[in-house]
């Protein structure tokens, strides 16, 4: 028994080391170090490994659960970022925000249109929308980049700009007499195929998939970091309030979502509840898809809506105040 213990705390430590380094991901960029990037997949996974291991020493009444529960403090926010449960709020929304990639109208067809126009949301930012014209046009003006980001709204777009190479599209959007800018985001995907995330019996060709799977990961993370880098001088030269919204094609606690996020509220920690998981097409969860905000506007509420499949994508939905700002 003592030596299942003792396998148990190496590796309980090791765990705890691993999720340490998804937190570099705040200081590290992918062009040094792109692991601690790839730790931030794993992420749900070992903060519930940690936590069943630290369930384990409470019963088993063991001082060092004391210390796990202790460091496991440390990951509270990063774990809030994938299911949070906030309160309600009794704000009155101003500003209604849809965020969607609809993966080139393939899956969802007209049946796209009719949803967004649904919504009836002041701002609409569509990713993967194909480059074809826009069916959704009444009442709202628009700006896009080649086939990869459009952005929608009511209201007037008073000034708008192209971040680097498709990856972002800036626009200063006025409404009820104040400038707010909205960055739509789409960094560059990763483009697997859905049977190379099927690992299988099969130990060689297991592996070979996991050689190929990282031989994406690791350029693509280093192309997120210039892409980034023009995102946030964006945000950072902005005389105005900020809306960022888009597919990220990174998880929480990558560094993609801590530099884009710095400085800003994460619309999903403030109003969410349950979970983020915004991608669909694999078999376990993930949250790619984000809303966020300057602290001048305050989230309402934050909604995943899971009732419709017109995309490998949900789409997202967020209501902001800008009262008392």
């Amino acid at each position: 028994m003592k030596i299942f213990r003792l396998i148990l705390l190496i590796l309980h430590i090791g765990i705890l080391f691993l999720l340490l380094g998804t937190l570099l991901n705040a200081y590290i960029p992918p062009k040094i170090f792109p692991w601690f990037n790839l730790l931030s997949l794993g992420f749900p996974i070992l903060i519930i490994l940690y936590i069943i291991l630290t369930v384990f020493w409470v019963f088993s009444w063991k001082k060092r659960a004391f210390v796990f529960m202790l460091a496991g403090l440390a990951f509270l926010t990063p774990a809030k970022r994938w299911v949070n449960y906030s309160a309600d709020k009794n704000e009155t929304s101003d500003i209604k925000v849809l965020s969607f990639n609809i993966k080139a109208w393939l899956a969802g067809g007209s049946g796209i249109t009719d949803y967004v126009a649904s919504q009836k949301a002041d701002i609409i930012f569509l990713q993967e929308f194909g480059g074809v014209k826009l069916p959704l046009s009444e009442g709202y003006t628009s700006v896009k980049t080649g086939s990869a980001l459009a952005l929608l709204t009511k209201y007037k777009i008073v000034d708008h700009k192209i971040l680097g190479s498709n990856g972002g599209l800036q626009a200063d959007v006025e409404i009820n007499g104040r400038i707010y800018r909205c960055i739509n985001v789409y960094l560059h995907p990763f483009k697997f195929e859905k049977e190379m995330m099927d690992l299988n019996a099969d130990t060689d060709v297991s592996k070979r998939k996991l050689k190929d799977i990282l031989k994406r990961l690791i350029p693509t993370f280093k192309k997120h970091q210039d892409q980034v880098a023009l995102i946030r001088e964006s945000i950072e030269n902005s005389p105005y309030p900020v809306i960022l919204a888009g597919d990220f094609n990174s998880v929480p606690n990558s560094y993609e979502y801590y530099h884009l996020s710095d400085g800003l509220e994460d619309a999903f920690l403030t109003a969410g509840k349950g979970s983020a998981t915004s991608f669909h097409d694999y078999k376990f969860p993930i949250r790619i898809d984000y809303v966020f905000s300057s602290k001048s506007l305050s989230a309402v509420s934050y909604k995943v809506d899971r009732s419709v499949s017109l995309s490998d994508h949900y789409p997202v939905i967020v209501k902001f105040s800008t009262r008392n700002k």
